[in-house]
């Protein structure tokens, strides 16, 4: 039997509720905490009402490539490496901290929100191994996720050269005809 402290596990079943509340799969969980898989799931039914959701995680990177994903993950990239410089804030705690501030900034602009947890959490992997980067637009300089591989000397964002179909997605059509 294990010698745990009481203090330690609270610590770490406020971080895995923290996570819950956020929309955390339970592949992140497992990974972020020291608690069991047992215990992790009684912890999500109990907080979500539901048993957590099966299967794997979304893994690709192309996923973050087009539009409006790559201006959502930039944003949420962006925040994360201030945070991570500035602040003093590393690991899981900067990613809640980090996902907290992107989620009142598309709460605040009433816009939908692209980027879950998961995803925010996976970018963070992709961005750290190398799979992805950060690559400054030569036209706004502001920095936005690129594939590694690529070659983004002459790199133009999303925002400067919009896609002539971004944006038109059925629910954005529905929403033009409300008004």
């Amino acid at each position: 039997m294990r010698n745990r402290s009481i203090l330690t596990e609270a610590k770490q079943i406020q971080l895995a509720t923290e996570l819950i509340k956020l929309g955390a799969r339970l592949q992140v969980l497992e990974m972020n905490s020291d608690l069991s898989r047992e215990r992790l799931v009684k912890l999500y039914k109990e907080i979500r009402g539901v048993s957590p959701p099966k299967g794997m995680l979304p893994y690709s990177e192309d996923w973050f490539m087009s539009w409006q994903p790559n201006m959502h993950s930039s944003l949420f990239i962006n925040i994360y490496n201030y945070i991570t410089t500035n602040a003093g804030i590393a690991g899981i705690d900067a990613l809640i901290k980090s996902y907290k501030l992107y989620m009142e900034h598309i709460e605040v602009n009433q816009q939908e929100k692209v980027l879950s947890l998961t995803r925010a959490w996976t970018l963070i992997r992709f961005v750290d191994s190398g799979v992805l980067c950060i690559t400054p637009c030569v036209s706004c300089n502001g920095k936005f996720i690129v594939h590694s591989l690529e070659i983004h000397s002459n790199h133009v964002c999303g925002l400067c050269n919009i896609p002539s179909r971004a944006g038109k997605t059925k629910k954005a059509a529905e929403a033009a005809d409300i008004y």
